[in-house]
């Protein structure tokens, strides 16, 4: 364990003070939003590919689907075909979005949204949204690190087990201020070789250790290797699981995080050709949840010497104590430290997202509406240390639950603005008005559901012609959403059009 610690220690240290140096890294002003917060749109097709992909697959992703998998079983894999349908809506929809926003100076989603309507509220609206949804996710990549750190021994409530979180995430707020989106696109390359690296080596070690995969899969029980047949009368998992998959793609890629990696790019073409190549992580997410499996093989939820760190931290333990099992300590150093700058990373981007929207479309448009380029940029400095210092007050105030609840919540959330953002970049059918009532009925709606369901999950049982359909909530509102905006536009544009307060121009989205 010792060992395991101090390589642990070493590479995360190490990534810190990259943060830091990577201020100097593709030279800019960076008292310049788009310098601070899009790196200068500079950045090619393999650092947009490290950058994207360190942004979307998380430490909590490392950690979660497994622990799903280990505990619930096939139902864990719906985020493999989700992240693959996710491929073609960025290439098809957000090389369109790259080059609006380039043309007219856009930092953010919310902000071409203002630009295509002239309406500041329904881009208050998708701004707030992001935010949000945005605060739990950061939530969670504490989490994620707080795992591996009590796999290291460290656990507990007081002070001296949390004190090496508070640090790295402090010293991330440091440089996250100083050097902005640089920062996460340096330490995305040593986070995903290192990803990768760790999931090459488990799933040929692993496997060896347990018989082999076959031996693995044979001891698994049938009803967790498969999705539960449906029972008459109703189509069971089978349209919760396909509906899940569909949500979560659409909605993937509308997250602040992801909008501001796609939008530091260099060109439209750098967005595609990522589109192209990011399902290397897809089939790296497909071994990732392997490793819950192969948990649950190797029984260490029975160990005694995992007792304490399943007892604290439930199933999402099972990766940390697979790893402690079956890997030398060295390795182990090595894989612990992967999952905390997997940690790092988005949670740097996902501040500068959330800081980029406040400071564009909030305090820009409602509080300070002559604040300069340099005021600006040191708004959204110090808001990204809010963020992540606010998320450390979330996890230290709150029970587990409430993040992952919340952060199920976000997905739902985040779909309602999909017709705000993606719709508009290829018609202009739609009212400002009439998008803003559009996203206010499936937001309280989705809201409304999921407390239904106790915030316990995000698929509900809804009942059509005599079927039990389960289907992912966000779907569902997603629909009302868009057929509240569809029958009021033709309404709103009869007496209150607002085409004519469109900044951007057909040609822009040819």
């Amino acid at each position: 364990m010792t060992t395991a610690t101090i390589i642990f220690a070493i590479l995360v240290i190490g990534v810190l003070i990259l943060g830091f140096v990577a201020a100097r890294w593709k030279g800019g002003d960076l008292s310049q939003l788009h310098e601070w917060g899009l790196g200068g749109r500079q950045f090619g097709v393999l650092i947009s590919w490290f950058l994207i992909g360190g942004d979307i697959y998380t430490a909590y992703t490392f950690i979660a689907v497994p622990a799903l998998m280990f505990g619930a079983g096939a139902i864990a894999f719906f985020a493999v075909p989700y992240t693959i349908v996710a491929y073609p809506i960025l290439y098809v929809i957000f090389p369109k979005l790259w080059r609006v926003s380039a043309k007219h100076g856009f930092v953010t989603g919310p902000e071409f949204v203002r630009g295509r309507y002239g309406n500041r509220y329904l881009a208050l609206a998708v701004g707030l949204t992001g935010i949000v949804a945005t605060m739990p996710y950061i939530a969670l990549q504490l989490v994620g690190m707080q795992t591996v750190i009590g796999g290291l021994g460290i656990t507990g409530a007081g002070l001296g087990a949390r004190l090496p979180l508070i640090i790295a995430f402090l010293v991330l707020a440091a440089f996250t201020f100083t050097s902005g989106l640089r920062a996460p696109a340096m330490i995305a390359i040593v986070k995903d070789i290192l990803i990768y690296l760790t999931i090459i080596v488990a799933v040929i070690v692993i496997p060896s250790e347990l018989g082999g995969f076959g031996t693995i899969f044979a001891k698994i029980a049938p009803a967790k290797l498969l999705l539960a047949h449906p029972p008459k009368g109703g189509t069971g998992i089978y349209s919760g699981y396909a509906t899940l998959a569909l949500g979560s793609a659409m909605a993937l890629f509308l997250y602040p995080h992801a909008m501001t990696g796609i939008l530091s790019a260099r060109s439209r073409e750098v967005v595609r050709r990522n589109a192209v190549i990011l399902p290397a992580y897809s089939f790296m997410l497909g071994l990732i949840t392997l490793l819950g499996a192969m948990a649950a093989v190797a029984g260490v939820s029975t160990m005694p010497e995992f007792a304490k760190g399943f007892k604290e931290f439930g199933p999402s333990f099972s990766v940390p104590a697979l790893l402690l099992h079956t890997l030398p300590g060295w390795f182990v150093g090595v894989a612990f430290a992967a999952i905390a700058i997997g940690a790092l990373v988005p949670a740097a981007i996902m501040a500068i997202a959330s800081a980029n929207i406040f400071t564009r479309d909030i305090w820009r448009q409602f509080i300070n509406t002559g604040v300069s380029p340099a005021q600006e940029s040191m708004v959204a400095k110090l808001f990204s240390i809010v963020m992540i210092v606010g998320a450390l007050a979330f996890v230290f105030g709150l029970p587990l639950k409430y993040a992952i609840q919340l952060q199920l919540l976000g997905g739902m959330w985040m779909i309602q603005i999909f017709p705000s953002i993606v719709f508009s970049l290829f018609t202009r059918f739609y009212n400002g008005w009439a998008l803003l009532i559009g996203w206010a009925s499936g937001f309280i709606l989705a809201t409304h559901l999921a407390l239904l369901n106790h915030l316990a999950g995000a698929i509900y049982p809804f009942h059509i012609f005599g079927m039990v359909i389960p289907c992912y909530i966000a779907i569902v509102t997603f629909a009302l959403n868009v057929i509240v905006a569809t029958v009021l536009s033709p309404v709103f544009h009869a007496f209150a059009s607002d085409r004519t307060r469109d900044v951007t121009e057909a040609s822009d989205y040819a």
